[in-house]
């Protein structure tokens, strides 16, 4: 398989410690960070301490069960749920979903399947957070979401959705360095290949829009070996 380094959070809730073991396992290999929780009554305590991007949630649990869970999840976590469950039948899918879940896997699961199952949720997850979000400032520089309006220094720029998107997550994550697999995984749901140049040439045209320095460049640093940053102080002029 190849290398991935994909940082998500996900909190595992599963009673069966084989497969709890071997789902974990697999999404660690793939860059995850992974808690598990084998009860479905200390589910909502775990969340006060540990802040997952995702849950991946069995319905047979002891304590309460995963449908009950999705009904009081929401008032605790925001983000997407996946259910994992051996009760197949279509009736239990569309309770499950009827209930909030945002996807329902009948079990057994194949762990590949699932990481593609995590990076689709969580790739639909962002772009509705970038549409549900508030106008980011940077100086002269404003990004507002809702409408995908860009303003420099009081101008308005023309970017392609695709544009707007990679300057969206590189300013939502001002100052840290995005590496192009990330990249690639939250824009594209896809691996970085090692040649492909989609994300370099958005960079170079996002420079060119947005008055930087192409050949040294200052607002869309190029951090070598590691990927890209957006510099929160470079648009004060």
């Amino acid at each position: 398989m190849q290398e991935q380094t994909l940082n998500y959070r996900v909190l595992l809730v599963e009673d069966d410690l084989r497969l709890a073991k071997l789902i974990a396992d697999y999404l660690k290999i793939c860059g995850m960070h992974v808690e598990v929780e084998r009860r479905g009554d200390t589910v909502v305590k775990r969340l006060l301490s540990y802040q997952p991007d995702i849950i991946l949630l069995d319905i047979m649990l002891p304590g309460i069960d995963g449908l009950s869970l999705c009904k009081v999840l929401p008032n605790h976590f925001n983000g997407p749920i996946l259910l994992m469950s051996a009760l197949g039948s279509s009736e239990d899918q569309i309770k499950g979903l009827e209930l909030g879940a945002d996807d329902y896997m009948v079990k057994p699961v194949d762990p590949a399947l699932v990481v593609a199952r995590i990076k689709n949720l969580l790739r639909r997850a962002n772009k509705k957070e970038i549409v549900q979000a508030n106008t980011l400032t940077f100086g002269q520089l404003s990004i507002e979401p809702k409408t995908q309006t860009i303003k420099l220094a009081e101008q308005e720029v023309a970017l392609t959705n695709r544009e707007f998107e990679l300057l969206w997550l590189l300013a939502s994550q001002a100052g840290q360095v995005l590496s192009r697999q990330y990249i690639y995984q939250c824009l594209m749901n896809m691996d970085y290949d090692g040649v492909d140049r989609k994300v370099d040439v958005r960079i170079f045209r996002l420079r060119k829009k947005l008055g930087d320095n192409v050949k040294a460049p200052f607002r869309l640093k190029t951090v070598w070996g590691q990927g890209y940053l957006f510099a929160p102080d470079a648009w004060f002029g």
